[in-house]
């Protein structure tokens, strides 16, 4: 699975000028996961992530590259969450590192696509104390509202990071998970925001040439699609071959 690799080699470029503090996935170091939507009030919160109309990007990659994605890690780029004292523009980007998902058989290949896109269902399955996650796959933003208490029990990028990596964790088909968390002022947040929507295309288009396309490019609204992303026009083409053998 290389289509999205374009996208992740970019991302560097886009994280602003700050060198990351970087983070061992550590499961013992997780946050407190109440296993439910955690609601917070705004008179109960302390700043949040994407608040008060800031960007609040997100989006996730799957990639089989070990030289894009080696370990289970967490990058943070800016401002800590107790070192912020207001509301913040943020982006968290998700990278994975999956097995290879090639196959002569047409139906495994299918499963392994949509597991694939299954994979970013994961941000609905994590419920941290205090971090009250809002979410909206159509604009691709992840606004968070981070409560007082919280910050005063020593919520961290690193501790929800491990939060999130040992949900993922849990899928077998996931092998390394990269979690990067951004406030870092002169982040690029839209070219950011900007590759979400590329991701967001390319999944959509993903799942409808998994559906049965035509191969009239003239008429088909995924050409931009395939003319901008390596091996999207081959994997077009090869659905349609097997569909009319």
């Amino acid at each position: 699975m290389e289509l999205y690799n374009p996208i992740i080699r970019k991302v560097e470029e886009q994280v602003g000028s700050s060198t990351p503090r970087v983070f061992s996935y550590n499961p013992s170091q997780a946050w407190t996961d109440t296993g439910n939507f955690e609601l917070v009030m705004l008179r109960d919160a302390a700043f949040e992530l994407g608040g008060d109309h800031k960007p609040a990007v997100n989006f996730t990659c799957v990639t089989t590259s070990p030289q894009l994605v080696n370990k289970d890690e967490i990058l943070v780029y800016g401002p800590d969450l107790n070192e912020l004292k207001a509301d913040s523009a943020y982006a968290r980007i998700t990278l994975l590192r999956v097995g290879d998902i090639e196959s002569d058989d047409e139906d495994d290949t299918e499963q392994a696509f949509r597991a694939i896109q299954d994979m970013d269902f994961v941000k609905y399955h994590v419920f941290p104390k205090g971090y009250m996650i809002r979410t909206s796959s159509e604009s691709n933003r992840e606004q968070v509202r981070i409560s007082k208490e919280a910050v005063r029990d020593g919520i961290s990028f690193e501790k929800i990071g491990n939060t999130f990596i040992r949900q993922y964790k849990k899928n077998p088909n996931i092998l390394n998970v990269k979690l990067l968390f951004i406030t870092a002022s002169d982040a690029d947040f839209p070219a950011l925001a900007k590759s979400a929507k590329n991701v967001y295309d390319i999944t959509m288009s993903l799942t409808k040439i998994l559906e049965g396309m035509p191969t009239d490019c003239g008429s088909c609204n995924l050409k931009s699609i395939c003319d901008e992303v390596e091996g999207m026009r081959e994997l077009h083409f090869g659905k349609e071959k097997h569909t009319t053998e």
